[in-house]
């Protein structure tokens, strides 16, 4: 009989992981670490703990090997400068008067077609520094457009946590992507609406703060729009080869994301005409993929913990004394994940791995279970534990005092994605 670890041991290592993160420790190494607490203190030994971490990280290997494939497609958005020229391309389209709702979907857009939501919002805070200079707006208002409209793209994007969602439920990662469509626009609505409530309030960018744009050089090194949109297209296509086939009776086109993302973005390259590029940027793709994989990894151990205790029984049992619908297990759960490790990433796996079999006993299907733990965990994964917070601060040179007066915000847009997902996959 399998040893069930107490699920006050769970937290406690989880809590651990946490302190050390926020003490600026290794996360991939504060994770591990609070796995082995975590186990020791709920009573295994050292070969039952080193089973749990084992266990734990075997069950992420599936997403990290997808993962490290991705890297090639996300080295070719961001080092051939394809997600630039698509930022540009949107913001400068749209009329002044839709600035907000330009840069909140251009961040989506960027995010959506694979780049990391960090990466995403770093292409366009320069943009966004000119457009509030130009009117006016806070500095608060501009990171609210970019950081909402990042959470929407990367509810719809072959980024880590939607492979992570997809994997964890056994459904495809388009089915995920697909699945996230309607819970993102209105997503993105609501991101419209907050920052444009806020654009005349906290403190204003000023010109002096205006980055200016890309130099001569660089904007003359940048491919065409049509050519930028190439590998995006390309890997959308393909990812519905399958469920288009399916549809249709035609069997043998589900092409899994492994094979679609690196030769979507190869193809991109060639016609992008940087092939003598190919080994900087597939290495490059890879260096960015690498401390994601890093702390998925770490996740991995501390989710084996998750899953080898009672932790996901006890919170059922709470939910049921409360008269809580099962429904909202999905949600909660990536939504607690999600704010325990700051990352949409880390906190879709555990919340799959740990809470995944206890969501499918209550009957929904895997496809709307993936959405809602999904969905779930972009509510709070931008707390000040996890790097997003700091990166996003720094793109605008933002102070501490008032990114945390972000938070707030952010949250009711992350809600309204979970609210709006959980609403169609859990009720209707």
């Amino acid at each position: 009989m399998e040893m069930v670890i107490p699920w006050y041991s769970a937290i406690i290592g989880l809590a651990l992981a946490i302190v050390l993160i926020l003490m600026k420790s290794n996360p991939t190494y504060a994770l591990i670490f609070g796995a082995v607490v975590g186990c020791l203190v709920g009573g295994a030994d050292l070969v039952q703990t080193l089973n749990v971490l084992i266990s734990g990280t075997q069950s992420v290997m599936g997403t990290v090997i997808r993962i490290l494939s991705a890297g090639v497609f996300a080295g070719v958005m961001m080092e051939s400068g394809a997600a630039e020229t698509i930022a540009n391309f949107i913001v400068r389209k749209m009329p002044g008067t839709f600035s907000l709702f330009a840069l909140a979907l251009a961040t989506m857009v960027i995010t959506g077609v694979g780049v990391f939501i960090p990466v995403a919002v770093l292409i366009v805070a320069p943009i966004a520094l000119s457009v509030a200079a130009e009117n006016g707006y806070s500095k608060i208002a501009i990171l609210i457009a970019l950081s909402g409209g990042g959470k929407a793209g990367n509810i719809i994007s072959p980024n880590p946590n939607t492979i992570a969602a997809a994997e964890g439920f056994g459904i495809s990662t388009i089915q995920a992507m697909v699945g996230g469509l309607i819970p993102a626009l209105f997503g993105l609505l609501v991101t419209v609406l907050v920052a444009n409530a806020i654009k005349s309030k906290y403190t204003k960018v000023t010109m002096h703060e205006k980055e200016s744009q890309a130099d001569d050089t660089k904007q003359a090194s940048l491919p065409s729009v049509g050519k930028a949109f190439i590998s995006p297209v390309l890997a959308v296509v393909l990812l519905l080869l399958g469920p288009i086939g399916q549809a249709v009776g035609v069997t043998g086109l589900d092409f899994d994301s492994f094979y679609v993302l690196p030769i979507a973005g190869l193809i991109g390259l060639l016609i992008m005409g940087k092939s003598n590029k190919i080994l900087d940027f597939t290495k490059s793709g890879l260096d960015r993929m690498t401390p994601t994989i890093l702390i998925i990894i770490g996740a991995g151990a501390i989710g084996g913990l998750i899953t080898a205790s009672d932790l996901s029984t006890q919170i059922v049992t709470i939910m049921d004394t409360w008269n809580v619908p099962s429904v909202l297990l999905a949600p909660i759960s990536g939504i607690l994940m999600g704010a325990a490790t700051a990352s949409t990433s880390t906190g879709v796996i555990l919340a799959t791995g740990s809470f995944g079999p206890a969501i499918l006993q209550t009957g929904i299907a895997p496809l709307n279970a993936a959405i809602m733990v999904h969905t779930g965990a972009v509510v709070i994964d931008h707390l000040p534990h996890g790097t997003y917070f700091h990166v996003s601060a720094d793109a605008v040179d933002m102070s501490f005092a008032d990114r945390m007066k972000c938070i707030g915000y952010e949250s009711i847009i992350g809600l309204s994605i979970a609210t709006v997902a959980t609403i169609i996959y859990g009720i209707l």
